[in-house]
């Protein structure tokens, strides 16, 4: 099968991208290389932005059976100071793979949301019934890309799953975006500098595995048609914890500093990965001190 993966030389783009190559599917991947950086060779390349004209030349080209559709613009910071720039990538960007899915007969789309639509939680461990009431423009324009998904299924027959991820992290992350904190620690420490916990660090997350991600985008392809999944551990962590962890593995005692809570943070998240477990047959298989081994062991 042919896939066309958008955001391909990304974070978590390159790992799914290696993944599909090794299970033998044939790759193309689309990436404007404005944050992503990683190109696996097997693969066929363009550097095009998702929101091109031109992008219908590469659907006309390839035919790719099936799309990974990952390019975002995915900092909720950068979507409050730049609400519109949010939108034309994650809303009309997505419309315009969208678009040339359903005109070049794709067979489905794998779309990569957020924990970000849920916005505060009502209940913890939230699943996918939760409310969706999002915080900020970035967890907004997914869950508008979401509905664009489910309009485009209902009148073109265009098949889909979304897949809603807690926070990502793992090898090759940059400094910045969802699950940003992990590198970010990392890197503090590596320079020997004291990382700073904003709030009280009793906040908890759900953090994934990046290569866990990469599966369960695999996964999507084959199953789980019109169906939204969590894609998470189902397991909280607090930040004070998550440092203590990290400052144990790379044998680094620094001392940490407190900054006031960072605006709108939410104070714990965790999502519930059952219909996942179920429905895509896809489960985590690192829990976060084995992610993070990994990473400091290929730093």
């Amino acid at each position: 099968m042919k896939v066309l993966v958008t955001g391909g030389a990304g974070f978590i783009g390159s790992h799914t991208v290696d993944l599909l190559i090794m299970e033998g599917y044939e790759v193309i991947i689309v990436d404007n290389l404005k944050t992503g950086k990683i190109i696996n060779k097997k693969a066929g390349f363009y550097q095009m932005d998702i929101c091109s004209k031109d992008l219908e030349q590469v659907f006309e080209k390839e035919r790719p059976e099936a799309v990974v559709h990952l390019a975002a613009q995915i900092s909720v910071q950068d979507s409050q100071a730049d609400p519109h720039t949010d939108a034309q990538i994650n809303i009309l960007g997505t419309i315009n793979v969208l678009d040339n899915c359903s005109k070049h007969k794709v067979r489905k789309i794998v779309f990569s949301s957020s924990a970000a639509v849920y916005g505060k939680p009502e209940y913890l461990v939230l699943d996918e019934k939760h409310n969706t009431v999002p915080l900020a423009f970035y967890g907004l324009s997914k869950l508008t890309a979401e509905y664009y998904l489910k309009m485009f299924a209902e009148l073109f027959g265009l098949r889909y799953t979304i897949l809603r991820y807690s926070n990502v992290y793992g090898i090759n992350q940059k400094l910045s975006g969802e699950g940003g904190v992990v590198a970010i620690f990392i890197d503090n420490l590596l320079n020997n500098k004291a990382p700073t916990i904003f709030g009280t660090g009793e906040q908890t997350r759900d953090f994934i595995y990046v290569s866990d991600v990469a599966k369960a985008n695999l996964c999507a392809l084959s199953t789980g048609d019109y169906e939204i999944f969590n894609i998470s551990t189902k397991t909280a962590i607090t930040i004070n914890d998550l440092l203590a962890i990290i400052r144990s593995i790379m044998k680094k005692d620094l001392t940490c500093l407190y900054g006031p809570k960072k605006e709108g943070d939410i104070l714990h998240s965790v999502l519930n990965n059952s219909k996942a477990k179920e429905l895509l047959k896809w489960e985590p298989a690192y829990s976060i001190t084995e992610g993070l081994e990994e990473i400091v062991e290929n730093l």
